[in-house]
């Protein structure tokens, strides 16, 4: 079982960026999926999460409105897209996966059940 994160790079501020997250070896139909993000120093924290069936979908408040999360089926895939990029977005960004066997999606600060990582992809908004 294995996420792979992509996606990341050099971006301006109030610049555009598209994360994905591919599963292989397994389907993600039965994974609620978050996406994460970690500067050093700092503890790692939840950015956005969706649900099995994408209909459940949580934000942190400081990307509320400028990030979106979605997800692809057919593809095994999760979709960031991160806009109206700020310095402080800067981080290593990860994806992981939490299997449930509703269509539940934990609180933003909840990252316990969270047990398939992927490796993480740099994201850095600078001039």
């Amino acid at each position: 079982l294995q996420l792979v994160e992509s996606g990341g790079g050099l971006v301006q501020p109030g610049g555009s960026l598209r994360l994905s997250c591919a599963a292989s070896g397994f389907t993600l139909d039965y994974y609620a999926v978050g996406w994460f993000r970690q500067v050093p120093g700092k503890e790692r924290e939840g950015v956005s999460f969706i649900s099995r069936s994408g209909y459940s979908i949580r934000y942190a408040e400081s990307v509320k409105g400028r990030f979106t999360i979605s997800r692809d089926s057919a593809k095994a895939t999760v979709y960031l897209q991160l806009d109206s990029l700020k310095p402080e977005d800067t981080a290593v960004y990860y994806c992981a996966a939490a299997k449930y066997f509703s269509d539940y999606v934990p609180p933003i600060g909840e990252l316990t059940d969270f047990e398939t990582w992927g490796q993480g992809t740099q994201v850095t908004v600078s001039s």
